[in-house]
């Protein structure tokens, strides 16, 4: 299933080659919740799993190093006080508030879609 708006799954490209390259003074962003969206169609909640999982489980694949995926993951699934500190500790640069958009140390680009960062405003709660 797509997501409209979202990402393209798990690309990566190198950019440079540290936070200063990227953001000038190197100074991360504080995550931020992301906006409400809206899946093209109504999901349940075994879907959207469905769709985090299937993610999560080829995103490395596409470039980039398997521990910052799996940071992200954690830090995706985390509350957003835990989600910043994992994301200081794995050294990750964030570009967008809602982690739709990082680099890691080396300049790999990790995109993800929104899906894996919340719930859309359509979903079915599976009974």
């Amino acid at each position: 299933m797509g997501c409209s708006g979202s990402a393209p799954r798990g690309e990566v490209r190198h950019v440079g080659s540290s936070k200063h390259d990227f953001f000038g003074a190197g100074i991360n962003k504080k995550l931020q919740k992301p906006k409400p969206w809206k899946h093209n169609q109504p999901i349940t909640m075994t879907q959207l799993k469905q769709m985090r999982e299937e993610f999560w489980d080829t995103a490395h694949f596409y470039g980039g190093q398997k521990e910052i995926w799996d940071a992200l993951q954690a830090a995706a699934e985390a509350d957003l006080n835990f989600a910043q500190t994992i994301i200081d500790s794995a050294g990750i640069i964030v570009s967008n508030a809602d982690m739709s958009l990082c680099y890691d140390e080396r300049g790999a680009k990790y995109e993800l879609p929104k899906f894996v960062l919340s719930e859309p405003t359509n979903l079915i709660r599976d009974s």
